[in-house]
């Protein structure tokens, strides 16, 4: 009779931690909360990059979610990438507000990041962000390095530059 209630806890923990893993993941991947903004209105950015922004991808203004991403496209006469952004009708946003791709998380969840601005008007539905910032590519800033890297180490090896020496001889030559 013991070993029976011993199985029936066993099944039970193993029951409980599939359900925490399935909780985790959902958490994890941003499908916990699927549901629509309901109500609201669309907003359009335009990015030079979107980096790995999805759509669903939350829109958060201060560390709050006011929206979701609810469209990605390719504007064919800029070649710049759009982003439909809903927001959710209890939110306002000015109209100068800025919109930025960014990155949380471990594992570099993308969302959209937006700047308050100072307008009084606030967006309508339609309206498209005037300032936005596109994705910072990691490959470039390590490549921007890596060649300021370089650089640097041709430039000290010359013996005899400008970069100080504390002289402070900055007057020009007599003419």
């Amino acid at each position: 009779m013991q070993s029976r209630a011993v199985e029936l806890l066993v099944g039970f923990f193993v029951c409980l931690g599939i359900a925490a893993i399935f909780i985790l993941t959902m958490r994890v991947s941003n499908l916990a909360d699927t549901s629509d903004v309901d109500g609201g209105y669309t907003v359009v950015a335009a990015f030079d990059n979107i980096g790995g922004l999805k759509v669903g991808a939350p829109v958060n203004l201060a560390g709050v979610r006011v929206g979701r991403v609810a469209d990605i496209s390719l504007n064919q006469n800029t070649y710049r990438a759009e982003a439909r952004l809903r927001i959710g009708s209890q939110y306002k946003l000015p109209k100068d507000s800025d919109a930025s791709v960014l990155t949380s998380g471990l594992l570099g969840e993308q969302y959209v990041g937006i700047g308050p601005g100072g307008s009084l008007d606030n967006m309508q539905d339609g309206d498209e962000f005037i300032i936005t910032q596109g994705a910072v590519v990691l490959e470039n800033l390590i490549g921007q390095f890596m060649t300021s890297m370089g650089s640097d180490d041709s430039s000290s090896g010359n013996g005899g530059g400008s970069s100080g020496g504390g002289s402070g001889n900055n007057a020009l030559p007599a003419p």
